[in-house]
């Protein structure tokens, strides 16, 4: 039997989430502030958004950005949806070890990552005449996203009827076609939930594109980082709350899907044991 919290309880709780959330929201009202003022509330105004859209460098920051996103979360979903399939057909003595293994980036520092990626890119780039660049980053951003869409396809792997494979094969399915037909379509939100992950991590990533990106990319959170070097200007607020909206959009949309794939599996239950 669990127990309701008590006022002490939820006033530790309401103080935690005031200091996680109370600057975010202070950075997204002062973004409408009409003058540079931090501190003072001078009429609201969407100036700093325009001239943030007039910014060519924040824009081609932009761009780098959404399209590292998506490349990087398509091709980490592809391979992270084989290497799911492939953890699960191992033998239980080869799937954990390795599963341990591809568990390691997520719980690694970033910058470990960071820096061993760009002293691999780096050593490489001398031996085959490459620079540290958009590829470099690619590599990078996919790099460090497969797990997570391994580990968002594994539990869909588990719920999976190994009979429907079987049956599918014995009326003449290749694997490959029955790998299409029906194990996909059985895992395919969890790959939607990867894909999104992938996605936001990507967008959301500094530390890990700070020392893959060589000198001559960037992305938005490498060009916050820059502009915060030079001044604070409400620029940044603006920018900042872009790319907040952003990712509290997304991850809403993966905690809806989640909810909404439990009530049905709990229907699928409910309706089994009748």
């Amino acid at each position: 039997m669990t127990r309701k919290p008590g006022i002490i309880g939820r006033a530790y709780t309401a103080l935690t989430l005031f200091f996680l959330y109370a600057p975010i929201f202070i950075l997204i009202t002062f973004s409408f502030n009409s003058s540079r003022s931090r501190s003072v509330w001078s009429g609201f105004t969407l100036d700093w958004y325009r001239s943030l859209l007039l910014d060519g460098s924040i824009m081609n920051a932009f761009y780098t950005t959404i399209i590292i996103a998506l490349f990087s979360a398509v091709i980490a979903t592809i391979a992270g949806t084989f290497a799911a399939v492939g953890f699960y057909n191992m033998r239980r003595r080869w799937r954990t070890p390795l599963t341990h293994i591809n568990n390691i980036p997520m719980m690694n520092a970033d910058i470990v990552t960071g820096i061993s990626l760009s002293l691999l890119f780096v050593s490489l780039g001398s031996a085959l005449k490459f620079n540290l660049g958009f590829g470099t980053l690619l590599i990078a951003h996919i790099t460090f996203n497969i797990p997570y869409v391994v580990l968002s396809i594994m539990p869909k792997l588990r719920q999976l009827d190994n009979n429907l494979v079987d049956a599918a094969c014995d009326l003449g399915c290749t694997w490959m076609k029955a790998f299409r037909k029906v194990i996909i379509p059985e895992i395919m939100p969890g790959v939607i939930n990867g894909l999104i992950i992938a996605f936001t991590l990507s967008i959301d990533d500094f530390v890990i594109s700070y020392f893959t990106a060589g000198g001559n990319v960037m992305t938005l959170p490498m060009q916050i980082f820059a502009m915060t070097r030079k001044r604070v200007s409400p620029e940044i607020n603006a920018l900042s709350t872009i790319l907040f909206l952003t990712v509290l959009v997304l991850l809403t949309v993966i905690n809806v899907r989640e909810l909404k794939q439990e009530d049905k599996l709990k229907k699928s239950v409910k309706a089994l044991n009748r």
